[in-house]
């Protein structure tokens, strides 16, 4: 996979604690990287990072990505080649009730991230994680392109938009004329799903609480439509970018959406119905609270990835729900090596990718 490029590489993650950042380093490690992780602690309990054992396998740093000094320390003793940046407050509704937490995190920490690369003597690549949420969304049926209008109403959408205006920043003042500077871009994906993924206010996580204990799942927005997909799809994206960056001067200083295919649009109510064939029983209702709206509509065009990168989405709405489900009844039937049984879903997905045609998985 991604020609051996990984392997023997020196790779900084940031939210390695976190669903994508623990399902990344799992990844990278399959590729025969050298891991290290810098997140601020284990984001929920159950918790992916834990499931899977990943502080004994990867260099594991607890630090806040707010904190400029402790950030620096940590690339400075580490000396990492390359950077994946993820550490984010992830949660819309939370972004509500803590905006500050949001802005700081998901904004300084983004401004912290593009600070340390520029002074590190290290540092090759960085790929920023921001969010599908930065659009800002009116609600039509056209999947949003990577030059669309920035700027998300609530708090959580508005500090991804402000990443990627910091991100153009610090590009055209600080890497845009420095070829030794010059490998960084930002990645946009959103409504990531995947087993391992316990956060509060996520469906999935809700889903699975409620079948699992026989209890009846409160769905806030059935009809809302969202671009579902696997976490191993954006993160092949990322992948094939960090790869890609390194030996192609054209993807310096891009932005690129990393989205599904247009079949697995679908609405909450039937993500729910498809995720209800993997459990014995389950049941729901549609909740009134709707204090704090979501975007009812969102899709992204990955135009650009596809034809820049070679890289496109290959599971199916229902192979989505399969992969994702498969993971938490492994779960709860503790039958099988939660790592070995991730790392067996990765070479799964990279064998659909490779008959697929895709170059990364070759």
């Amino acid at each position: 996979m991604f020609n051996d490029f990984y392997k023997g590489k020196k790779v900084l993650v940031t939210g390695h604690t976190g669903f994508k950042g623990s399902w990344l380093s799992a990844w990278l490690l399959n590729l025969g990287a050298e891991v290290t992780g810098y997140s601020i602690d284990v984001p929920s309990e159950p918790s992916l990072f834990e499931d899977l054992r990943l502080s004994e396998k990867i260099v594991d740093i607890r630090g806040d990505v707010r904190d400029l000094n402790s950030l620096s320390g940590a690339l400075n003793d580490h000396s990492p080649d390359m950077v994946f940046h993820l550490a984010a407050q992830p949660i819309v509704r939370r972004s509500y009730d803590d905006p500050v937490e949001t802005f700081t995190t998901n904004a300084i920490g983004s401004l912290n991230i593009l600070e340390v690369v520029r002074e590190s003597n290290s540092v090759k690549s960085l790929v920023m994680i921001t969010s599908d949420k930065a659009y800002r969304n009116v609600e039509w049926i056209w999947g949003y392109k990577e030059d669309d209008l920035l700027g998300g109403e609530d708090p959580y959408s508005s500090s991804k938009g402000c990443a990627e205006l910091i991100f153009y920043s610090y590009v055209n003042s600080y890497f845009k004329n420095n070829e030794e500077l010059s490998k960084l871009s930002t990645a946009r994906a959103g409504n990531v799903i995947g087993g391992g993924d316990w956060a509060k206010d996520r469906i999935v996580p809700d889903i699975v609480r409620s079948f699992s204990k026989n209890e009846m799942l409160s769905i806030r927005a059935p009809n809302a439509t969202r671009p579902w997909q696997h976490v191993l799809e954006p993160l092949s994206g990322y992948l094939t970018l960090g790869e890609m960056q390194m030996k192609n001067a054209n993807l310096n200083h891009e932005s690129f959406n990393f989205g599904p295919r247009d079949d697995v649009n679908q609405n909450v109510l039937r993500l729910v119905e498809e995720f209800s064939k993997y459990w014995d029983s389950g049941s729901w209702e549609v909740s009134k609270d709707n204090t704090k709206p979501e975007a009812g509509l969102l899709k992204l065009n990955c135009d650009k990835a596809r034809t820049m990168l070679d890289w496109r989405a290959i599971l199916s709405f229902e192979e989505t729900i399969k992969f994702t489900g498969e993971w938490y009844k492994t779960y709860f039937n503790k039958n099988l090596d939660l790592y070995e049984f991730s790392v067996q879903q990765i070479t799964d997905y990279a064998q659909k990718a490779k008959k697929k045609g895709l170059k990364w998985a070759e």
